[in-house]
C-alpha cells in the first residue's frame, strides 16, 4: 500500500514539490504519492495531516511557524528556529525537521563568496536562514515592513530595520524572503529603498520560483547576478525526502529524479 504525502499552503496551487516527489518516488520505485492542499487555517494543521492520512508533509507560506507548534517532537535545528518546513509521522506523533535552510545554504555557496547579506522578509524562512548563515560566519541583517515581527531576531542579536527608518548599509547579497511577486507584482520592498540596495549589490535571490517577479527584474536591470528559488526548493525537497523515505537514498539518487521536475 502506498504511503501518502502532501504540501500544506496557502496559496499551494503553484508547488512543484507534488511533481518532484513523485517523480522521485516513480523512478527509485519508492510506494510513495505526493499530492497538495491548500490549508487556510495554520491552527488545523495536525488534525488536517491526520484526518487525510499523511505519512509525511512540506509545509510553505504562510503555516511553517503553525508547523512548529504542532510537532509533537523536533529536530536540534527546527527547534532553534522555531520553523517546520517538513513533518513526519512516527507511531502517531508528528516529527518536525527544517530543510529550507540547508537547502539555502547550498544555494548560497554555489551563488559565490559573499560575506554581508541581507534578507528581506522576517517570517519562518528568514528565520531558519538567518541562524544557518551566521552559524556558518556569514553577516546577516534584516528587513522587514513593520518591527513586530522582527522581535525575533532582535532577541538573538541579529541586526535588523523596518521600512521607515532604513538607512542603506552595503549588502553583497540581497535575499527576497517573501511572497512578494509569487501571484502578483508586487516589490518586497519600497522601489527607493531597493534602489540604493542594488546600486551597492553584487547578487540577488528571490525565494519565488518558476516566474521572473519583479524583484528579480528590477535586479536585473542593475546588472546584478540573479537566481530564483528553483534550487533552495530542490535542495530542501531532496533532504524532505530523506527525511519522508527514512535515508534510504542519496542526495545525488534523490536529484536525478527530482530534477526533472524543471524541465518538464
Amino acid at each position: 500500500m502506498k504511503k501518502l504525502f502532501a504540501i500544506f499552503g496557502n496559496p499551494v496551487s503553484h508547488s512543484k514539490s507534488p511533481l518532484m516527489h513523485n517523480l522521485a518516488f516513480d523512478g527509485l520505485g519508492y510506494e510513495g504519492c505526493y499530492t497538495r492542499y491548500r490549508l487556510e487555517d495554520g491552527d488545523m494543521l495536525a488534525e488536517k495531516f491526520f484526518s487525510l492520512g499523511l505519512s509525511g508533509a512540506n509545509i510553505t507560506v504562510p503555516h511553517k511557524e503553525s508547523a512548529f507548534r504542532a510537532c509533537d517532537h523536533l529536530d536540534p535545528f527546527a527547534l532553534k528556529v522555531g520553523a517546520v518546513n517538513t513533518i513526519v509521522e512516527r507511531d502517531g506523533k508528528l516529527h518536525g525537521y527544517n530543510t529550507d535552510a540547508p537547502g539555502f545554504l547550498r544555494v548560497v555557496e554555489e551563488m559565490g563568496e559573499y560575506e554581508k547579506i541581507l534578507l528581506v522578509g522576517a517570517g519562518g524562512t528568514a528565520q531558519s536562514t538567518a541562524v544557518i548563515l551566521e552559524e556558518m560566519g556569514y553577516d546577516v541583517s534584516i528587513l522587514n515592513r513593520g518591527a513586530k515581527r522582527l522581535e525575533w531576531f532582535d532577541e538573538r542579536g541579529f541586526d535588523t530595520s523596518v521600512w521607515d527608518d532604513y538607512r542603506p548599509d552595503a549588502r553583497e547579497l540581497i535575499v527576497n524572503m517573501t511572497s512578494a511577486g509569487l501571484t502578483d507584482d508586487t516589490l518586497p520592498a519600497p522601489e527607493e529603498i531597493l534602489s540604493s540596495l542594488f546600486e551597492e549589490a553584487d547578487a540577488v535571490i528571490d525565494i519565488v520560483y518558476g516566474r521572473e517577479t519583479p524583484f528579480l527584474k528590477m535586479a536585473k536591470s542593475y546588472g546584478l547576478k540573479s537566481a530564483d528559488g528553483s534550487d533552495m526548493l530542490l535542495y530542501q525537497g531532496i533532504l524532505a525526502f530523506g527525511h519522508f523515505t527514512g535515508e534510504m537514498y542519496t542526495f545525488d539518487d534523490i536529484s536525478r529524479y527530482m530534477r526533472r521536475a524543471f524541465y518538464i
